[in-house]
C-alpha cells in the first residue's frame, strides 16, 4: 500500500483510479482496503480482468460450493452471494475490514467498482499495483482464470456487452492517439525547422 505514496495529494482530489485488470484479487483487495482506512477514495476499474490463482475448474467448484451455503430455515436473510466481478471484489475487501463499526462503514463506501471503463473515467490516468500484478506474483506456467469468466459462468449476463464497449473504448483510444502522434510530429518538424533558420543564441 505504501505504493500510493507515489502519488501526489494534487492529484488525489477525484480519489485514486486503478485498472484492475492482470491483479490477483487478494493482493489487490488488500492493498485498496488499506488505502480506503487510511481515508483515500478508491475507484477499481476493469473488474472483469482481475485474476484468481489456480485453474478455471478448481475455482468454480470452490465459487459453487460458496454459493450453496445459505440460511438454513429463510434464505431471504442471506448470505448474498454476489455475481458480478465487481461485486466479488467488494465482498473481498469488506472482508478485509472492520465494516460493521462506524470507521469501517466510511471505508468501504470510499470505494467503487465497475466492469469496464465507464465515461467518467476513461479519460483518467488510471495506476496499477505492481505488488499485485498476477505475472510479478505468480510463478511461470501457474494457471490462472478471470473473475469475469467465473462469473458469467455462475449468472453474469453482462460480459459480451461489457466486451463490446471496451471495443469500442480501445478504438476511440487509438484514433485519438494517431492523431496526437501527427501533431507531436508536426510540432517536432516546425520547431526543427525554426531552430535552423533562427539559431538559439548560446
Amino acid at each position: 500500500w505504501i505504493l500510493f505514496e507515489s502519488v501526489k495529494m494534487v492529484n488525489r482530489k477525484n480519489g485514486i483510479l486503478v485498472d484492475g485488470k492482470g491483479h490477483i484479487l487478494g493482493r489487490l483487495a488488500a492493498t485498496v482496503a488499506k488505502s480506503l482506512i487510511r481515508g483515500e477514495r478508491v475507484t477499481v476499474v476493469r473488474c472483469e480482468g482481475i485474476n484468481l490463482s489456480g485453474s478455471f475448474g478448481r475455482n468454480k467448484t470452490l465459487f459453487r460450493q460458496w454459493q450453496r451455503k445459505r440460511h438454513l430455515t429463510n434464505p431471504k436473510r442471506g448470505p448474498f452471494h454476489a455475481v458480478t466481478p465487481g461485486a466479488m471484489l467488494e465482498r473481498s475487501i469488506r472482508g478485509m475490514m472492520r465494516y460493521k463499526t462506524k470507521t469501517g462503514k466510511a471505508a468501504f463506501a470510499r470505494l467503487r467498482t465497475s466492469e469496464g471503463i465507464p465515461p467518467a473515467f476513461q479519460k483518467r490516468k488510471r495506476m496499477v499495483i505492481p505488488a499485485a500484478l498476477a505475472y510479478h506474483r505468480l510463478k511461470p506456467g501457474k494457471e490462472t482464470c478471470t473473475i469475469g469468466r467465473l462469473a458469467h459462468e455462475s449468472g453474469w449476463q453482462q460480459q459480451s456487452t461489457v466486451a463490446k464497449l471496451e471495443w469500442v473504448r480501445k478504438q476511440q483510444s487509438a484514433r485519438y492517439w494517431g492523431e496526437k502522434k501527427k501533431r507531436m510530429n508536426l510540432l517536432r518538424q516546425a520547431t526543427k525547422e525554426v531552430n535552423k533558420t533562427m539559431p538559439m543564441p548560446f
